[in-house]
Order: C-alpha cells, then sequence, then structure tokens
C-alpha cells in the first residue's frame, strides 16, 4: 500500500499539472504555418493568414509561447486610446485546462502596466463560458454585451460579451 507523502507534490487524479511557460517569443512569418494551424483547430471562425499578417504590420503585440517549436498558446493585442483591446487569445486543444491562459494573462497584464495604460478590454462568444469564467477568475468584468458581434453556423450571428480590467 503507498502511503501519503506530505512532502511530495500530489496532483489529483486526472489533473495535468501547470507548465510553466518560457518567454514568448513575438510572432514572425516563420511560426505563422504553424500557429495558423492552432487557430483553425481551435475555432469554427479561425483569424485568416492576411488578419494575422496585417496585426503583424500594424505592429500588435503579439507573443507566441512555444514548447519543443510547437505552438502552445498566443495572444494579439493592440494598444491604443490609453487603453489595450485584446483582440485574440487561444490555448491549442490540446493544451487547454492547463492554467496557461492565467499565465497569459499575467504577461498581458505586465506588457500593458509598461505601456503606460489602464485597462485591458476584450469580446468573448456569449457561448464560450469557460472563457468568461477564467477572465472572471483574473478580474475582469462584464461590461455589456454586443448583439450579433461573432459569425456563427447557419448565417446567424452570435452575440459577445464585453469584459474589461482597470487599475
Amino acid at each position: 500500500m503507498m502511503m501519503f507523502n506530505p512532502f511530495k507534490k500530489h496532483t489529483p487524479a486526472g489533473h495535468v499539472p501547470t507548465p510553466e511557460l518560457a518567454a514568448p517569443q513575438p510572432l514572425n512569418r516563420l511560426v505563422l504555418p504553424a500557429l495558423l494551424l492552432v487557430e483553425q483547430s481551435a475555432y469554427s471562425h479561425p483569424w485568416t493568414q492576411n488578419n494575422f499578417t496585417d496585426a503583424m504590420i500594424s505592429g500588435y503585440h503579439m507573443p507566441v509561447w512555444l514548447v519543443q517549436d510547437e505552438v502552445w498558446c498566443y495572444l494579439v493585442a493592440m494598444r491604443g486610446a490609453g487603453e489595450v483591446h485584446l483582440l485574440n487569445f487561444t490555448v491549442a486543444p490540446a493544451q487547454q485546462r492547463r492554467g496557461l491562459a492565467r499565465q497569459m494573462i499575467d504577461h498581458l497584464l505586465a506588457w500593458s502596466r509598461s505601456q503606460e495604460v489602464h485597462a485591458i478590454w476584450l469580446e468573448v462568444r456569449i457561448s464560450n463560458r469557460h472563457a468568461i469564467d477564467i477572465y472572471k477568475a483574473c478580474g475582469f468584468v462584464q461590461d455589456g454585451v454586443r448583439p450579433g458581434y461573432y459569425p456563427s453556423q447557419n448565417g446567424v450571428r452570435e452575440d459577445a460579451v464585453v469584459m474589461s480590467l482597470s487599475w
């Protein structure tokens, strides 16, 4: 019979420990093909190569976290008008529910503070309860709803929850 060791880190059955992400690298054209595969696997209406290329040309903040040359997560944030707008926030489906989103938000907060802004805004699909719960756990509040903001199936559009975090 195995005895409980109070000095050994124990994880619940089925729980995958949170890996510590290394520093991200800026998105570049060499990483873009792998990132696009993640984007397409994560969303019903993914960003296109042109969307990402335009964001790179515009100078948006686009960190990508790689583990052994595999894209695990990334975000796209735009600074403007004294605030940051989070445009894309993605964890590869195979890496979700491991605590990576929290590390990404910590990075986004540090970067936003370095930009001397005092708020982050975002939109999230109203059906994406998991993401909404993560944002709320990180201090974001719901500010409203944008009706018909996102494309959806069968030509019907989906509402977006507008959230913000201010300091």
